[in-house]
């Protein structure tokens, strides 16, 4: 994949079901990146996914997936494509060295040394039947099947869903360990947005089928700011573009802001007490509320 060729690129792509509908979805991905795709269960993650990897259609749009048009060229794209998804499942009487067996026949791309220092730092034994792995286990295992292949793009689908925070925390570990040893692009979906925040450069949020947000996380933690003030009771709130909530209690308000600066701060010209950081969850939470107040003012 040249520098030039994106990971993958969905131009105003739309998917209408019967009782949700997918809309106008822009994303991209550059080479060696990793995108945390964000948002509650039933937003439309998974259907960007399936999208994106050709096994849905789309309606409208544009698709590219390293630099293949699809759904008409998927095979050629998933031949350097990792895909773990948490309804996958592996063969239950067959053991992990059976699976490594069966990929490395299939994939040109399998690196059997690689392979065997996964197994090591994922704790994994080869010869283990499947259904005696935990279920951490087999999110580990899921993750080596695909890693070993040495994929350009790597697209993880929920995959610590089902995990206790113990088992979600070290899969999370080992897979940002063996993220330091070898650049690739990623796309990552999850509603947990403490998983995401750990391991990715770019978020993208989206909620009941649209893309709300899309930016570097460093810009998301650096322009989202709690500010609280004294104002008089009787003063009404402010109608800057940046302040995305108020809250008042008495004389005490707390504004959400989106597009936090100094210089934003002094053009407030109010008594300010505190100014917090955000959290991404924080973020989410309110980008997310935010989006379904304009979406139902426009529908009135």
């Amino acid at each position: 994949m040249s520098t030039a060729t994106k990971a993958f690129e969905m131009k105003g792509v739309s998917k209408t079901f019967r009782f949700f509908s997918l809309n106008d979805i822009s994303l991209d991905l550059e080479p060696g990146q990793i995108m945390g795709l964000v948002g509650p269960n039933g937003a439309g993650k998974s259907t960007t996914i399936r999208l994106l990897m050709g096994l849905l259609t789309a309606d409208a749009g544009e698709i590219r997936l390293l630099g293949h048009a699809m759904p008409d060229q998927s095979a050629a794209a998933k031949l350097d494509v990792g895909f773990v998804s948490d309804d996958m499942r592996l063969f239950q009487h067959l053991t992990l060295a059976q699976h490594m067996d069966f990929v490395a026949a299939i994939y040109p791309g399998w690196d059997a040394a690689y392979a065997a220092t996964l197994l090591k730092r994922f704790g994994l034994r080869a010869q283990q039947p499947v259904k005696g792995l935990s279920t951490g286990e087999q999110a580990k295992a899921l993750l080596l099947l695909a890693l070993a292949r040495r994929p350009k793009l790597l697209v993880l689908d929920e995959p610590t869903s089902g995990l206790d925070p113990v088992a979600r925390h070290e899969l999370l570990t080992e897979f940002m360990d063996v993220l330091r040893d070898d650049s690739r692009s990623i796309l990552f979906s999850s509603h947990n947005t403490l998983d995401v925040e750990r391991i990715s450069d770019r978020i993208s949020f989206i909620d009941r089928g649209r893309v709300v947000a899309a930016s570097d996380k460093e810009d998301f933690l650096e322009r989202w700011r709690r500010v609280q003030l004294r104002l008089p009771a009787d003063q009404p709130a402010w109608a800057l573009p940046e302040i995305v909530a108020c809250e008042r209690d008495g004389g005490l308000a707390t504004l959400t802001v989106d597009g936090f600066s100094d210089d934003w701060l002094a053009r407030l010209d109010a008594p300010v007490q505190q100014v917090q950081r955000m959290s991404l969850e924080e973020i989410f939470v309110a980008t997310v509320m935010h989006s379904r107040q304009v979406q139902e003012a426009q529908a009135q």
